[in-house]
């Protein structure tokens, strides 16, 4: 069963870094950048919550009026993937985006995430470039992916 998506709370700050350093453990966010995106007016978070247990999250960067937005970040927890909360959250994010009126939505994905590219890719999101050595101390590429939100695109 996919978890219940909300609004992302500062209550739920604990709960998301957890998740965030179990999932990304030489390149998590710090825990000031993270409440900074939940309190910040250009971006939207969102919890997943399953019986009560936060089991995922995310944000997109979408200023009210701007044409692009960004995914910054989404996560679920291991023991809960695969339940389509991944998908859940990226809908909300997208969504979101839409109503602060973005047309083009952009994210960048490690080029080792296999799952997560292709999250990405069955939504319509399409490869357009390629950031070499992008996630530290890694040294990863990031892919750069790209929707059209608007009618006729990918959306």
């Amino acid at each position: 069963m996919t978890a219940a998506v909300r609004p992302a709370r500062p209550g739920d700050l604990a709960a998301i870094m957890t998740i965030e350093r179990a999932s990304f453990p030489t390149d998590a966010w710090s825990e000031r950048a993270m409440r900074e995106t939940l309190d910040g007016p250009d971006a939207v978070a969102l919890a997943a919550e399953d019986d009560g247990r936060l089991v995922g999250y995310g944000a997109v960067l979408a200023p009210r009026g701007a044409a692009d937005a960004d995914v910054l970040t989404l996560a679920v927890a291991q023991a809960d993937r695969g339940a389509g909360t991944g998908r859940a959250l990226l809908e909300g994010l997208l969504e979101a985006a839409g109503e602060r009126g973005a047309r083009t939505v952009f994210l960048e994905v490690r080029a080792d995430n296999a799952v997560a590219q292709r999250l990405y890719t069955t939504r319509g999101f399409v490869g357009v470039g390629r950031r070499p050595h992008y996630y530290q101390p890694d040294d990863v590429d990031a892919v750069v992916m790209r929707l059209d939100l608007t009618p006729g695109g990918a959306a």
